[in-house]
């Protein structure tokens, strides 16, 4: 089977021919049923690497490679000396494995060659099978490609797939393998196919609306079957991103005056000097990433140039990135220095307040200018994810402290030494707590929607939804139709059953050669 797309089928090969002959097909399914070949174990010395080939020659190539009169037993490994066809030169003893389609990961003809992951034996092997006719070496994601044409993986699943490659935490781990066991798929699949129900529905009562085999209920069903898809959907969407912050990474931006400690804390917490530290105020001018595992979750780290009127321009742009970066992270980390909080007689609640209007960040949750005749006005608008760390309270004696130090209308305030590392851990068990409520238990529950592209269709396909009631409550029933059709349509395009080239294009791009 082999996908169309211009009409977003899926096709037998026995009717390839006569379809790319009336222009229905494009250039992708005219290659599909070629032989491809190249490494999926990665790349560099290793013990063993694994070389696949996949289509109509698969077993052709095994034969003369593999030396072999008979195909082997399906999905069995055999210890083969593995010979160059046209210089009748041996190349390595490996395993041979035959897949025969359709039970293959590609669900073409498949057949896997194991071994030694020396770079000579690898570069052997691709050549003697470069000298094979209508074999050529695969393009990035080409295997998964042909899975997803094939029938043996959906979209969702493929992205899935892709994820999992990609994981670099335990949690991203779990939810990757969620998805591509298909959880996702079901979940969608089970709302288009109630959605398709229901524009069937619709479409026998504008047919048949007159006979008498058609119920009288029949809108009444379908309009209570949408609404209660309406309501899933809203539900699915109302996640507060937690997939996607789960798989892209939650990310945390440091913020503050210059000199007050904010590449000290980024180095205390990544465990190496990954940011310049020096006393002379500025040093920071540019945003400095860190990507880091934090308690099984992912998190992007951000040190950023300190907030303040300066007329340098480098810094000035340097300050520019510090906003912007902080405008679209998801933790704002607020580092003030714990002396003005020992030499004052105000409270601890006062103080923040005082420090936050002159860096010009505004504790609200919408887009509210920031609190008028602050030093840096306009700077940083915030909601309630944050911390406010009182660093170098080792120049500080804590046990004079008559103020206590406690949390503030919701903000999570601690103190601590990036010098001694006082205070580091209940720092880090904090913002540890945030990523995961934030990121949620990918091992529970509902699946998640991991990719903007789900979100957008999600939204149109709702946005459909609302269209088709507010036309059946017009009486235009054969535009409420109309809608549902495209409300389904959004779905199927998420799953893959209605795409185009331009989407698969993004999606597989991200794929190694190989996979």
């Amino acid at each position: 089977m082999y996908h169309c797309k211009q009409t977003g089928q899926f096709l037998h090969k026995d009717h390839l021919l006569k379809l790319t002959t009336s222009n229905y097909c494009n250039e992708a399914i005219l290659n599909a049923s070629g032989t491809i070949f190249a490494v999926c174990s990665g790349f560099g010395k290793c013990g063993v690497s694994v070389v696949r080939i996949s289509g109509t020659q698969a077993s052709l190539v095994l034969k003369k490679i593999g030396q072999m009169r008979k195909l082997p037993k399906p999905r069995t490994a055999v210890y083969r000396r593995l010979v160059n066809p046209d210089l009748k030169e041996p190349i390595d003893r490996g395993l041979v494995m035959w897949f025969p389609g359709p039970a293959s990961f590609t669900g073409e003809d498949t057949v896997e060659f194991h071994v030694h992951g020396g770079p000579a034996v690898i570069t052997a092997l691709l050549t003697a099978l470069g000298t094979i006719p209508d074999l050529r070496h695969a393009q990035p994601g080409e295997f998964t490609k042909r899975s997803f044409m094939n029938g043996k993986l959906d979209l969702t699943e493929v992205e899935g797939l892709a994820d999992l490659i990609h994981a670099e935490t335990e949690s991203q781990r779990i939810q990757a393998l969620r998805q591509l066991e298909g959880d996702l798929h079901h979940l969608y699949g089970d709302w288009r196919t109630r959605l398709l129900k229901c524009t069937a529905n619709v479409n026998a009562y504008i047919d048949f609306s007159e006979d008498d085999n058609i119920e009288e209920d029949i809108l009444d069903i379908v309009n209570r079957e949408v609404q209660s898809l309406m309501n899933e959907i809203k539900a699915h969407l109302s996640d507060n991103r937690r997939g996607e912050r789960l798989r892209d990474g939650v990310q945390v931006a440091i913020l503050g005056k210059p000199n007050v400690g904010k590449s000290s804390l980024l180095n205390a917490i990544t465990q190496r000097p990954a940011a310049i530290v020096s006393p002379v105020p500025g040093t920071t001018r540019d945003v400095v990433d860190i990507s880091l595992n934090l308690g099984g979750y992912p998190v992007l780290l951000s040190d950023t140039a300190g907030l303040r009127e300066t007329p340098d321009a480098v810094e000035q742009e340097g300050v520019r990135r510090a906003v912007s970066r902080a405008g679209k992270s998801d933790v704002q980390v607020i580092v003030l220095e714990a002396q003005i909080f020992a030499s004052q007689q105000r409270s601890l609640k006062e103080i923040i307040h005082i420090h936050f209007q002159e860096l010009g960040i505004s504790l609200t949750q919408n887009n509210e200018e920031t609190t008028e005749g602050a030093d840096c006005s306009d700077k940083v608008v915030q909601g309630s994810d944050v911390v406010v760390v009182l660093n170098k309270c080792d120049l500080i004696e804590l046990d004079t402290l008559q103020k206590p130090i406690e949390d503030i209308d919701g903000i999570r305030v601690c103190i601590l030494s990036c010098l001694t590392g006082e205070g580091m851990e209940k720092f880090l068990n904090i913002l540890t707590e945030k990523v995961k409520d934030m990121c949620g238990s990918p091992s529970a529950g509902s699946p998640s929607l991991t990719q903007v592209r789900h979100r957008t269709h999600l939204t149109q396909c709702l946005h459909h939804m609302v269209l088709y009631g507010e036309r059946t409550r017009g009486g235009d029933i054969v535009l409420a139709a109309q809608s549902l059709r495209r409300a389904l349509g959004e779905l199927g395009r998420i799953m893959g059953h209605v795409t185009s080239e331009d989407i698969l294009d993004v999606i597989f791009r991200d794929f190694c050669i190989g996979k």
